[in-house]
């Protein structure tokens, strides 16, 4: 890697196109900066990252509702979840590095402090964590990444929200890895019952750190809120009326979300 920002960086990771080597750089970016090997969040020449990452060719993307319906019965369908856990991983390490280098040149009073761009390459460091154990799972299982299609709808919340970082946060860890919170617990407990605890393992880490990810996420966008005389609830549920698609619905995993600092105020009776 040839940056010498953290933003350039971000988008060396974002235009890399194999999945092992995205979620490499990505680690080594983020220990980089970790150790302040790059000290410099932008600079004017930086570029800015382009409306879409690097994919390689395979998984083949269909859209969302063209994707088979997924059972966790038997090695196929537990591979299957897998698989798709690790696409949202991949998608998760772009989205990190890509709120990153999106949005650093707000300018301004509107520039994030400092603290903001540790924390997402936190986040984008556990990603890049995450996807490599899932595939190591994958293998486990005489499987790989790209095996099975893949839906391509995570990315389209990127494109939607690529305007406002409220907009941003109110969405993908207020909204879809919230959504994870609540559904995580139960897979991990079918993958369980069917015997395979190294994979509910697996499942219970991600959950760990994805409270913290919700939590940095439901931090930054009140403290947004809070430097523009928003109210936060109310901005939340505009933010996710006009750039989320779909229904906010239960079961909701209310301990994970307390713990997340995201409490039921925030989603409770939401018609959107």
């Amino acid at each position: 890697m040839t940056a010498n920002t953290l933003c350039a960086g971000a988008c060396e990771v974002l235009q890399t196109g194999d999945p092992g080597a995205k979620a490499a750089a990505g680690q080594a970016l983020a220990l980089n900066w970790r150790r302040g090997g790059i000290a410099v969040i932008t600079g004017p020449d930086d570029p800015m990252p382009l409306s879409r990452p690097a994919r390689p060719d395979r998984p083949e993307l269909r859209r969302p509702g063209d994707m088979p319906r997924r059972r966790l019965s038997g090695p196929r369908g537990r591979i299957a979840l897998l698989h798709a856990i690790a696409h949202i991983e991949l998608n998760a390490i772009d989205l990190a590095w890509d709120i990153i280098a999106r949005f650093a040149n707000t300018g301004g009073n509107s520039r994030m402090p400092r603290a903001f761009f540790d924390d997402w390459v936190g986040v984008a460091a556990d990603e890049g964590r995450h996807f490599t154990l899932v595939c190591e799972r994958l293998a486990e299982l005489g499987a790989a990444y790209g095996d099975l299609p893949a839906h391509d709808g995570l990315w389209q919340t990127a494109k939607d929200t690529a305007h406002d970082l409220t907009a941003r946060l109110a969405v993908v860890p207020m909204v879809l890895e919230a959504r994870g919170l609540d559904v995580t617990p139960a897979m991990a407990a079918k993958l369980r019952s069917a015997g395979d605890g190294s994979s509910a393992d697996l499942l219970q880490l991600i959950l760990d750190d994805e409270i913290g990810h919700v939590a940095v996420g439901r931090h930054w966008f009140e403290w947004i809120c809070q430097r523009d005389g928003l109210t936060p609830t109310t901005h939340w549920r505009a933010m996710v009326a006009a750039h989320f698609k779909g229904a906010l619905k239960p079961p909701f995993n209310h301990q994970a979300r307390k713990q997340a600092g995201m409490g039921t105020e925030y989603y409770h009776s939401v018609n959107l």
